[in-house]
């Protein structure tokens, strides 16, 4: 069966904080508070990497909410999370962790969340960077919100509740994926910064393997890779496009509500071996060197 909003309200092996879910027990719950506990645990690995330690780029790599939970712990001497956290000795991590961490407190409070992966065009004017929000359910719908971006930043007019659709300042994956495939956005405006290797056409077929992954509760890192994502150099065959444009096109269906796409969605992702990870998966950490294939069986 396809999940329903109460199946985001179920922790996943990354969002569950297992033995630290104590320190989540006692946050309130709101998107706001819930934002300045992530913003306060978390600093980015490239946007404030002069106000971090290089000896704790590793943590960039730490996949699962239990497991950033106590290096926090280990290192704030069992402090509270909302108890300030100089940046300097903050994780390091990005949008997914924000996101992640983000997701894990509401789910802890039973409400139904999951995280979104697309590109932003709100960090820099002309740019569409790839980027990770938190969608969680009101009880009415499904909002989109930034924890990553604090409130009073003028960033956004509201980042507690991002509007959706193609002319969004955030673009899912697939709405992404279609723009470009139907020749309405250059490609060459999507990546992960201006001037990065990583961008173009290529980088946004592939991050659409994210989006889908992502939705079905494999939060995985923004560079690991399985299945029949391509790398960096290669091309997509014209099978695998025609996959994605059947994928975006679902994503976009059940997005706005179509309950049948959602059905066939979860059952593609499911049962083809090319879209979802297995047991292993190969990272290619921004702070590591070359590929490193990792087990996902805790």
């Amino acid at each position: 069966m396809p999940p329903v909003p109460a199946d985001w309200a179920r922790h996943t092996p990354y969002s569950d904080p297992g033995s630290q879910a104590a320190l989540l027990d006692v946050l309130e719950p709101t998107d706001r508070g819930t934002g300045a506990v992530v913003r306060n645990l978390i600093g980015h690995y490239r946007a404030e990497a002069d106000q971090l330690s290089p000896q704790t780029q590793d943590e960039v790599n730490l996949r699962w909410v239990a497991e950033m939970l106590g290096r926090d712990q280990d290192r704030h001497g069992a402090a509270a999370l909302t108890d300030p956290r100089p940046l300097a000795s903050r994780l390091q991590g990005c949008c997914r962790d924000h996101t992640l961490l983000a997701v894990s407190i509401l789910r802890q409070h039973g409400f139904p969340a999951r995280s979104r992966v697309g590109f932003a065009s709100y960090f820099v004017p002309g740019w569409h960077h790839d980027h990770v929000i938190v969608e969680l359910h009101d009880g009415d719908r499904w909002r989109r919100v930034d924890p990553e971006v604090a409130p009073d930043s003028g960033m956004l007019p509201d980042p507690l509740d991002i509007p959706a659709g193609p002319d969004s300042p955030f673009l899912t994956a697939a709405e992404a994926f279609r723009a470009v495939r139907a020749g309405e956005l250059d490609p060459e405006s999507f990546g992960v910064a201006p001037g990065h290797p990583l961008h173009g056409e290529g980088f946004v077929l592939a991050e659409l393997f994210w989006e889908l992954a992502h939705r079905y509760g494999d939060e995985l890192l923004l560079w690991d890779d399985w299945g029949a994502i391509p790398g960096p150099e290669e091309e997509m065959d014209a099978a695998l496009l025609a996959l994605l444009d059947e994928v975006a096109a679902l994503l976009i269906a059940a997005d706005a509500g179509d309950t049948d796409a959602e059905t066939r969605l979860h059952s593609l992702y499911t049962s083809d071996d090319r879209l979802h990870p297995g047991e292993t998966v190969r990272s290619f950490s921004p702070v590591g060197d070359g590929m490193a294939e990792v087990d996902l069986r805790r």
